[in-house]
């Protein structure tokens, strides 16, 4: 059976009107309040976040001024903390027991706390700092009794000054700056504290002590971000000159080897010819024999086919137009003439005919003296320069000799080199098995020698 509705309930109406009705009898909430709430949590996560600092020192320990090129600025942080320990220390025990009457155990604790952290300092400032402002602010608890406090400085002795001001400068060198600006808050906070405590003792030094640990926390926290922008710099600059280094390796590289991609490729299309010639050049020819050439002639095309597949993949832009004939050192007159026209006398010694030579060879031989010729022109404009080149049948030597240099001077053909220098050299003597040299000379020149071996013998590895 249905029990009777209590006495005022309608069982007609809705069950939500009575539901709008209870939350219409709810007062609304305050707009004050609900701002009121919202700042005191902004305050709370700000506060829990700056408590978070204060207890998260920075990871590195290493002593304050460490990077320094000279030695000496490396042992300034020891010999100040130690001078200003052994100066504050005495100074502090004797005026905390004669000025203000402070019973003389509590006066060196305090003393010792104070002071002796600094020495900490140098390498574990934040850590420094707690110890520190613990001992400041027990300091000026204690002070407060002693009637002695009347007309001295309080709760911030002249000492406490010092060393606190001296504590800023390490921790600003090393922490962060959001650990900076919550030792800053709590340094005015402390001092807030015991103002509203004891107004009559209170002199203002508290505000002194805020502004004075601001301004120099302002000051050594810019000079540490400076210097870490500083070294961040010149470890890009060391990473970007490592990668252009790479990067102009491998440019070489590439380079090089679409180069010697026409050497190669007129030595396997001369196997090509020969092999498909040689049934008809050659009388009797066994069918086994003619196979074995309709099998070489196979292979070389195919290793045609690869190598334009690889060249296609080394061409990069702007190589498009490299299509003429790989020059030689039937060309390297024109160089030391175009070095001539640049302002360099430059001049050319044959000591006999080199003869033929490896394509390779003869292209290495013919950009070294290339880029050797450029570098005298963008660096030693107005130097003497010779050129040598001889054979003694075993390798041929390269020699380029400079000068010191005369007077400016602007090459007349900019881009006649690769624009790798040395690098490039290196790569191209390193390809044919020689040797490099370079180097200063005495009166300020410079001296490039290759020796490029003309005949490389085939190790077991290699036949293999």
């Amino acid at each position: 059976m249905t029990p009777p509705p209590a006495p005022g309930y309608d069982v007609t109406a809705p069950p939500c009107a009575y539901a709008g009705q209870a939350m219409s009898d709810r007062p609304p909430s305050s707009p004050t309040s609900s701002l009121r709430s919202r700042t005191l949590h902004t305050a709370h996560r700000g506060l829990r976040f700056l408590t978070a600092d204060l207890r998260t020192p920075s990871p590195s320990t290493a002593p304050l001024l460490n990077t320094a090129e000279r030695q000496w600025l490396r042992y300034l942080p020891y010999v100040l903390a130690f001078a200003a320990v052994a100066a504050l220390l005495p100074v502090t025990i004797n005026v905390l027991t004669t000025q203000y009457e402070l019973h003389g155990a509590l006066a060196g604790a305090l003393a010792t706390a104070q002071t002796a952290p600094l020495l900490l300092a140098v390498t574990h400032p934040l850590r420094a700092w707690w110890i520190i402002f613990s001992a400041d602010v027990a300091g000026a608890a204690a002070l407060m009794g002693p009637d002695a406090t009347q007309g001295q400085s309080w709760p911030w002795t002249p000492m406490v000054v010092v060393g606190y001001l001296l504590l800023m400068v390490c921790v600003g060198l090393r922490e962060p700056r959001r650990t900076l600006v919550a030792i800053w808050l709590a340094t005015g906070a402390a001092g807030l504290v015991f103002e509203l405590v004891s107004q009559t003792l209170s002199d203002g030094v508290h505000v002194l002590l805020f502004v004075l640990t601001g301004v120099v926390l302002v000051v050594t926290g810019a000079l540490r971000e400076r210097g870490d922008a500083q070294r961040k710099l010149m470890a890009q600059e060391t990473i970007s000159e490592a990668e252009r280094a790479q990067r102009t390796l491998l440019e070489e590289r590439t380079r090089i080897a679409r180069e010697l991609h026409d050497v190669v490729a007129h030595h396997m299309s001369v196997i090509t010819v020969q092999a498909d010639s040689a049934p008809y050049r050659i009388e009797g020819l066994p069918p086994a024999a003619q196979e074995e050439f309709t099998a070489i002639a196979a292979a070389a095309r195919e290793s045609l086919t690869e190598m334009r597949r690889l060249l296609t993949v080394l061409r990069s832009e702007g190589t498009e137009g490299e299509l003429t004939p790989q020059p030689g050192l039937d060309r390297v007159q024109q160089l030391v003439e175009a070095a001539v026209r640049a302002g360099v006398p430059a001049e050319l010694a044959l000591s006999a005919p080199v003869g033929e030579l490896p394509q390779a060879v003869d292209l290495s031989a013919y950009r070294i003296v290339q880029e050797a010729l450029s570098n005298v022109v963008r660096h030693a404009p107005g130097a003497p320069t010779r050129v040598s080149i001889a054979s003694d049948g075993a390798q041929l030597m390269v020699l380029i000799v400079n000068g010191p240099p005369t007077g400016p001077g602007t090459p007349v053909e900019p881009h006649a080199g690769t624009g790798h220098g040395l690098v490039g050299m290196r790569e191209r003597v390193r390809l044919t098995g020689g040797t490099l040299d370079t180097g200063p000379l005495p009166d300020g020149g410079f001296r490039v020698a290759a020796a490029l071996p003309l005949t490389t013998p085939l190790s077991s590895e290699d036949a293999l």
